[in-house]
């Protein structure tokens, strides 16, 4: 199972290798000697990177959010002015992305998210982690002339975070829609948000 990569630092080595055990087998799966294992270092190497179980979730959390921004490669998403067209067109990239690109980085993040509602200290944590896309939406959002930005942002990632869900561990999960089907679906959906 070993993530290694000539270039990747010990931390990310760690994080990854959380990640993926995440992944394969759940939250109970994830201990810091099952990391050294798994990543092939010697025991204890985790616990010097991070020493508590919270200070290994957070490190999950922080290398899941930089893979999930490279994967989905939210710095191409167009710069205001926009229409929603094209909003729909860059978000149905990125889901497809995110469907097609690593589906285990997306179980590992439904594990993360439910472990965050049991550990306040992870909640604060996570939740910043996912601020700065939430924030670029609502600038998207506002750009192509939504009444309520901040409503509607609720609306569009509930929407691609279900869809991603269902596809990844739902009752859909044998199927991935393709990149047509999402954009149609993205149109219809800010469509009905922007009243166009």
């Amino acid at each position: 199972m070993s993530v290694r990569t000539p270039s990747a630092s010990r931390a990310d080595l760690v994080a990854d290798t959380a990640l993926a055990l995440l992944a394969e087998r759940g939250m109970r799966g994830l201990t810091h000697r099952a990391v050294d294992e798994a990543a092939g270092l010697p025991q204890g190497s985790t616990s010097n990177v991070a020493r508590t179980r919270q200070a290994l979730l957070e490190l999950a959390v922080r290398r899941h959010a930089e893979r999930e921004a490279r994967m989905l490669a939210l710095e191409e998403m167009p710069d205001p002015p926009i229409g929603p067209d094209a909003l729909a067109d860059a978000l149905a990239l990125a889901v497809h992305r995110s469907l097609t690109g690593n589906r285990d980085l997306l179980i590992a993040r439904y594990e993360l998210a439910l472990e965050a509602t049991r550990r306040p200290e992870l909640r604060a944590f996570y939740d910043a982690t996912g601020a700065v896309f939430k924030k670029q939406i609502t600038a998207l959002l506002t750009a192509v002339g939504s009444p309520d930005p901040a409503r509607h942002t609720l609306s569009l990632v509930a929407w691609a975070d279900g869809l991603m869900f269902s596809c990844a561990a739902g009752s859909f999960s044998a199927e991935t829609p393709g990149l047509e089907e999402l954009r149609r679906g993205l149109r219809e959906l800010l469509g009905g948000l922007l009243g166009t």
